[in-house]
């Protein structure tokens, strides 16, 4: 019995002690970080300046920082209708035994094998260049002038544009999990619906959507967290300044740390940083106990 006990000792000391020193500890020192004032995120703690709750209230009074949750926002529920929509529908046309399944399902997820920086330079480059992007030669095409002059990378439009390219990049991550879950659905269910004279919308709105409850929960948790790390895409989309239309939380997050020229940044200030870092994370873990209450699949069964 000793020795068993040494064995998982010696096999989970080092995997404990890596958790420990690499989550544990960044997190507790985060937290105590965004009730300190500190310029250096590398400063020792006998340089740190007790702020209470100041990084928050600051925060929240700095016109760029609301207007990045407001962005936020708008990505988590725009996006998120769109994205989750998009790639449930996909995942049942894919699941319901058409030819070429698997060649489908590699053709929509490429894009997130492709970098971020790579697929974001695309669709600025490529699809919304004015001069020679692939929408406005479509537009141009099928005789929508209107259309086609439209500047998708001015201050009006960019965030449909950077809205847009980010869902159509996230689709096939999220048709996956789906696809996951619907293939674990019994074909008992439909056979008896088929045999009840049930269509196809009957069966996905009686069958497949109430057993896909939990799959449902899990998309939206992975996609908050996407979402509340989205960084590559809004420094891409404005590369320069922080740009009020396409600014988001983990941009401003970045300004704290390593400054920039904006009036509203304030140069190195890093428990300003760890705050937004902890407002992040309680909005991810606001999401998930919302979904956990909302979305219960304790009476369901497959």
């Amino acid at each position: 019995m000793k020795r068993n006990r040494a064995m998982l000792l010696a096999f989970t000391l080092p995997g404990t002690i890596l958790f420990l020193g690499m989550f544990v500890y960044p997190l507790i020192r985060t937290v105590f970080m965004s009730f300190f004032s500190i310029m250096e995120i590398t400063d020792p703690v006998s340089r740190w300046h007790f702020n209470g709750l100041g990084n928050y209230r600051s925060l929240f009074s700095a016109s760029l920082f609301r207007q990045s949750i407001w962005n936020l926002l708008k990505i988590w529920t725009l996006g998120g209708l769109i994205t989750l929509t998009i790639s449930l529908l996909l995942a049942v046309i894919l699941s319901s035994g058409i030819r070429g399944k698997s060649f489908f399902q590699a053709a929509i997820y490429l894009p997130n094998v492709i970098s971020a920086v790579a697929m974001a330079t695309m669709w600025i480059q490529y699809v919304f260049n004015p001069s020679y992007g692939f929408l406005t030669h479509f537009f141009r095409a099928v005789g929508l002038k209107q259309l086609a002059e439209l500047q998708w990378l001015d201050g009006e439009h960019k965030f449909w544009a950077l809205l847009l390219s980010y869902c159509f990049g996230m689709i096939g991550h999220h048709m996956l999990i789906w696809i996951s879950g619907i293939e674990r659905i019994g074909r008992e269910y439909y056979e008896a619906a088929c045999i009840d004279g049930a269509g196809r919308r009957e069966q996905f709105f009686h069958i497949t959507l109430p057993l896909l409850r939990g799959i449902l929960k899990t998309n939206i948790v992975m996609w908050s967290i996407s979402i509340s790390g989205f960084f590559v895409w809004s420094q891409l989309f404005s590369p320069l300044t922080p740009d009020t239309s396409t600014v988001v939380p983990m941009v401003y997050l970045y300004v704290k740390l390593f400054g920039a020229e904006s009036v509203d940044a304030i140069s190195r200030d890093a428990g300003s940083g760890a705050a937004i870092g902890i407002i992040l994370s309680l909005f991810v873990l606001f999401v998930f106990q919302l979904t956990n209450r909302l979305l219960k699949d304790d009476d369901l069964e497959y």
